[in-house]
C-alpha cells in the first residue's frame, strides 16, 4: 500500500483515509487560520471576545465609576450623558461601569462552567468510547437521564437545591453541559479506537492511558473546541437567566442579569437601566455562536 500525506491524513490506494498518527504539518495550523479569517461573521465574533476577554481582564480601566460604592440618590434614572454613558439606575449607580465590570462576572462564571462540564464530558465519553459494552452502557444512559431534563430547568433545579450563589451556578451549568461533551465525544472515539494504527500501538503493550492521552484525545480536539465555544454563549444565557430569577449573583453585584432584573419594574420610565445590559447578554451570546460557527467550518473537512 503506498501512502501520502495530505494534513493530518495518510491516503491509501483505495482513496479511504485514516487519521495520521504522526505529527500534523506546520502549515495545517495556518491552512485552518486563513479559513478562519475567511469567515467574516467569526472575524467580527472572534474580534468582540478578544475585546470582552481586555475588558474582563482589567474593568477598572475602562469603568468611569465604582459598580458598587458610587450612588447618587438625587440622580436616579438619569438618561444618557456625558458623565453617565448608559445612564444611572434606581439608585444613582452608573450603568456603564456596572455593565464593564458585569462583563467579568459573566465571563469567568460562563468559562468555569464550561471548562469543568467539558473535562468531565470528554473523560466519560473518551471511556465510553473506548472501552464499550458496559462501561458504555452505564455512562451513556446516565447521560440519558440528565439529558432528559430541559437545561433550564435541570439547572433550576440544581441552584434551588444548592442555594443561590454564582458558584452553585457555575455547579448547575456544568453538569448541564457534561452530557453533550459525553456523547460527541464518544462518537468520535468509536470512530478513532479500531483505527489500525492504535490497535498497533495496543498490540506493542501501551497502557490505556497512554494510547487515550496520546493518540485518541488528540484526534477528538475539534468537536470539544467547537462545542466548547457554543457552549459559552448557552453558559452566559443560564447564567443570566438565573441571576434574572434571584438564583445567581446577588446584590450588589454587578451581573447582567441581575442588572436586568434590579430594571425590570422601570422599564417603561427610564428603559435605559435593561436596556444596556440586555445588549451585552444579546452581543456577547451572538459572538460567541459566530466564532464557534466559524471553528465548526474551518475545522470540518467535510464542510467547503
Amino acid at each position: 500500500m503506498s501512502q501520502s500525506l495530505s494534513g493530518s491524513s495518510l491516503a491509501d490506494d483505495t482513496g479511504s483515509v485514516v487519521v495520521n498518527p504522526g505529527i500534523a504539518p506546520v502549515g495545517r495550523g495556518r491552512t485552518l487560520f486563513r479559513k478562519l479569517l475567511a469567515n467574516r461573521a467569526a472575524v467580527v465574533g472572534g474580534a468582540y471576545i478578544i475585546l470582552l476577554l481586555v475588558v474582563a481582564a482589567a474593568p477598572s480601566l475602562f469603568a468611569t465609576h465604582h459598580p458598587t460604592r458610587y450612588q447618587n440618590p438625587t440622580n436616579r434614572f438619569a438618561p444618557p450623558s456625558s458623565e453617565h454613558w448608559f445612564g444611572t439606575d434606581n439608585l444613582g449607580r452608573d450603568v456603564y461601569s456596572r455593565v464593564i465590570y458585569g462583563t467579568q462576572v459573566t465571563l469567568w462564571v460562563a468559562f468555569r462552567s464550561v471548562f469543568f462540564g467539558m473535562i468531565i464530558g470528554v473523560t466519560l465519553g473518551i471511556v465510553a468510547g473506548y472501552y464499550g459494552k458496559w462501561v458504555d452502557a452505564l455512562i451513556m444512559r446516565m447521560m440519558d437521564i440528565l439529558l432528559a431534563f430541559p437545561g433550564i430547568l435541570l439547572a433550576l433545579a440544581i441552584v434551588s437545591a444548592l442555594g443561590a450563589s454564582l458558584d452553585n451556578v457555575v455547579i448547575a451549568i456544568a453538569i448541564f453541559s457534561v452530557p453533550t461533551f459525553a456523547r460527541i465525544v464518544r462518537g468520535s472515539t468509536l470512530a478513532v479506537r479500531n483505527l489500525e494504527y492504535v490497535e498497533a500501538i495496543r498490540a506493542l503493550g501501551a497502557r490505556d492511558v497512554k494510547i487515550l492521552a496520546q493518540h485518541v484525545l488528540p484526534n477528538v480536539l475539534s468537536p470539544i473546541i467547537v462545542q466548547a465555544t457554543l457552549y459559552i454563549a448557552t453558559a452566559i444565557l443560564i447564567a443570566s437567566g438565573l441571576s434574572f430569577l434571584g438564583l445567581g449573583a446577588q446584590p450588589p453585584i454587578p451581573e447582567w442579569g441581575l442588572m436586568l432584573a434590579a430594571g425590570r419594574d422601570f422599564i417603561w420610565n427610564a428603559i435605559h437601566v435593561t436596556l444596556f445590559p440586555g445588549l451585552a447578554i444579546m452581543l456577547a451570546v451572538l459572538s460567541f455562536n459566530l466564532l464557534g460557527d466559524g471553528l465548526r467550518d474551518a475545522l470540518d473537512p467535510r464542510l467547503k
